[in-house]
């Protein structure tokens, strides 16, 4: 199950990066030319959420081999911004669902996989 969480983890770390990417750019764009388009309501969060969930969710998958609850606690964490940042679309289901799953995996992880669990 860890592997499973660790390879979650960074799926959904690239596809966030790309919606991150996107609505990063989408906020600049708007600031810099906004006369043919309206604002995002949260500017500020949208910006964290692109940048800061994609790097939560490749950091938890990364860390869920050795640091599982630490590793699904951080995918969890990721989950729920990209859900408050961009909502539930088309384009963020996998990411969401990925980091989601892969953070219910790690926290489940507790015991069958090594001798040393994490509670």
């Amino acid at each position: 199950m860890r592997n499973a969480a660790l390879v979650l983890g960074i799926i959904a770390g690239v596809f966030g990066m790309i919606v991150g990417f996107f609505g990063y750019g989408y906020t600049v764009a708007v600031q810099a030319w906004g006369d043919a388009t309206s604002q995002v309501d949260n500017v500020q969060l949208v910006r964290l959420v692109s940048v800061g969930s994609p790097l939560l969710a490749i950091a938890g998958g990364a860390m869920a081999r050795a640091r599982a609850l630490w590793g699904g606690i951080l995918m969890l964490i990721s989950a729920a911004g990209m859900y408050a940042g961009f909502g539930f679309t088309f384009y963020t289901v996998f990411p969401i669902a990925f980091a989601g799953l892969g953070g219910l995996l790690a926290i489940a992880a507790g015991k069958p996989d090594e001798e040393k669990a994490h509670f």
